[in-house]
């Protein structure tokens, strides 16, 4: 059995969120916060921490698109939008936000449960690749960082690059930091001294 989820519900008419806090309450779980609109989202999420965020209107419109937008870069949390009309660009424009689970024809409390589970694994899918690709960029960052000390090590101290990246292993082992660290400082003395000026 799935833990409850906490989540936060946005829709614009009263009596349709209400059916759908029913649905959810049904499943076990619990309707932290309904706003009536997105523009405080972002705001409320922060607040409530919710493990969902339920979105049911007509269509996103570009305030919508922009409050989901800022949630994604912010607070990123699944999102799932259900939409009464279907329009392609309107729905990529939505998943390009950060929507997890776009869903046309309105909410159907009985889909809801399902709907939920493959919004949050598609979240989490989506949160794993860009943990793994921040990774690699600060990787990439690192290894062009130790390159760059390395070259001014060589030009400045006369040695070869085995020489230079001993110099910078050494500096991190006395220090206790990491290589990239210390090279971030190498270059930033070296190009000083380069410049005739130091920091």
């Amino acid at each position: 059995m799935p833990p409850p989820l906490k989540i936060l519900l946005v829709d614009d008419e009263l009596v349709r969120a209400a059916m759908v806090e029913e649905a959810l309450a049904q499943e076990g779980h619990e309707v932290a916060c309904r706003l009536q609109g997105p523009a405080s989202l972002n705001e409320m999420v922060a607040r409530h921490q919710p493990d969902v965020v339920i979105i049911d209107m007509e269509s996103p419109d570009r305030d919508t698109l922009d409050s989901m937008a800022l949630l994604n870069r912010e607070n990123p949390r699944p999102v799932v939008f259900f939409a009464d009309q279907h329009d392609p660009d309107t729905m990529q424009a939505a998943l390009k936000s950060g929507v997890s689970a776009y869903v046309v024809d309105g909410l159907v409390p009985s889909r809801v449960k399902a709907i939920i589970e493959v919004a949050i694994a598609r979240f989490d899918a989506f949160q794993s690749m860009r943990q793994e690709l921040d990774k690699v960029r600060n990787q990439l960052t690192d290894r062009k960082r130790i390159e760059r000390a390395k070259g001014l090590l060589m030009k400045h101290q006369d040695c070869d690059e085995e020489q230079a990246y001993r110099m910078l292993r050494k500096i991190a082992m006395d220090r206790g930091q990491r290589i990239a660290k210390v090279a971030e400082s190498v270059i930033d003395i070296l190009e000083h001294l380069d410049k005739g000026s130091l920091p």
